[in-house]
């Protein structure tokens, strides 16, 4: 079996084993009785405190809650004592009976839950480490439990599950049945259930490999391209109508037809990137090359009189930007349009930096109401 890699994997159970594996290596998932700022401890930050003594301090007037808890030099500086909870201003805060010093207030609607408490004082405790999101931490590699007498695993990412499974006292479930299993694998990779004669061709295949053979079929079918495409042209804004006033019909689908393509060759993510981003800039672009780039005008376009041409090009870079940073960067750049970003790491500067690249096509930012515009 010959699993489609290249850019996206194709069977929904292994993405999801694959990010746990990641968020793993990464330090995010831990297993055992760790407290991790990223699972336990920036949730209850942000919901219960951010508000009043996160991103938004610096910009008050006046300032009249200059803590700031989001930032771990500032929280150390003063407020946090790494190791001595009970020194820690910030706990003390929280488990205090003084309606005036409890926090959060105790006119507001926001309340810590002991567990919650329970957490902070560990995590403290264990030295009030603090942690980059973890999509933005480079994961490192960490060597899979091992499992002498247990036949159960049968990869890496089996042992980290059977771990956690061990931790939690549960045991693995039996293995599905085999009319169960083909239709799962079947939804996964083409979105639809198996036909009658698919499942009793399976059925009837007792060879070692029966799995992995319909696992290849399922990977070489056109339905294959067609499921793993739909999330892909939604995040990158497909549609076969110009999006606003008339919201004309437009042929767009060469460019549907060009994703479905390119998981069904299973091309590799360098040029499933380059291609869509820049494929007029390749030397003797193919027609292919040229289709790609639909991708940067799969934006919402108008021709309403109203309108102001000027006006209609900016928009259109700014959600090219903004689309590019979703898709390919895994992060939200919208808010530095007005300033930087709180919570990414994106200056604003930095987000007009970028939107001069996607600035540069030459095209009229009106659509003429055409469906080829």
């Amino acid at each position: 079996m010959i699993p489609k890699f290249g850019f996206m994997l194709g069977h929904r159970a292994a993405k999801y084993a694959i990010t746990l594996l990641c968020m793993i290596l990464s330090g995010v998932v831990c297993l055992g009785d760790t407290v991790s700022f990223g699972r336990d401890i920036r949730p209850i930050l942000s919901n219960n405190c951010y508000a009043c003594h996160g991103p938004d301090v610096s910009t008050r007037k006046p300032k009249k809650n200059p803590m700031r808890l989001d930032l771990e030099k500032e929280a150390h500086a003063e407020f946090i004592v790494p190791g001595e909870p009970d020194e820690s201003e910030v706990y003390l805060r929280i488990i205090t009976d003084d309606d005036d010093d409890i926090m959060p207030p105790s006119d507001s609607i926001k309340k810590l839950t002991q567990k919650e408490k329970d957490l902070i004082r560990r995590w403290i405790k264990s030295g009030a480490k603090y942690e980059n999101h973890w999509s933005y931490v480079a994961p490192r590699l960490e060597a899979p439990p091992k499992f002498e007498n247990n036949p159960w695993p049968r990869n890496a990412v089996d042992r980290f599950v059977l771990d956690r499974l061990n931790v939690e006292g549960l045991s693995p479930s039996k293995e599905a049945s085999r009319r169960v299993l083909i239709r799962r694998l079947t939804l996964d990779l083409t979105g639809l259930p198996p036909t009658l004669e698919a499942v009793d061709q399976f059925l009837n295949d007792r060879s070692p490999d029966a799995y992995e053979k319909v696992v290849d079929r399922l990977l070489n079918s056109h339905a294959y391209g067609e499921h793993m495409a739909r999330p892909w042209l939604d995040a990158v804004r497909y549609g076969d109508t110009h999006g606003l006033h008339l919201d004309n019909y437009r042929e767009f689908w060469p460019y549907r037809d060009w994703v479905i393509d390119a998981f069904n060759q299973n091309k590799p993510f360098n040029e499933f990137v380059r291609e869509q981003l820049a494929g007029d800039l390749l030397p003797n672009p193919s027609s292919a090359h040229l289709t790609a780039t639909g991708y940067n005008r799969a934006h919402v376009t108008t021709n309403e009189g109203g309108s102001i041409k000027e006006e209609v090009l900016i928009r259109n870079v700014m959600d090219r930007v903004t689309t590019f940073a979703t898709v390919f960067m895994g992060m939200t750049s919208g808010c530095a349009v007005c300033h930087d970003h709180k919570f990414d790491p994106l200056k604003q500067k930095e987000f007009f930096q970028l939107s001069a690249y996607f600035n540069s096509l030459d095209g009229n930012p009106m659509d003429g109401n055409n469906k080829a515009h």
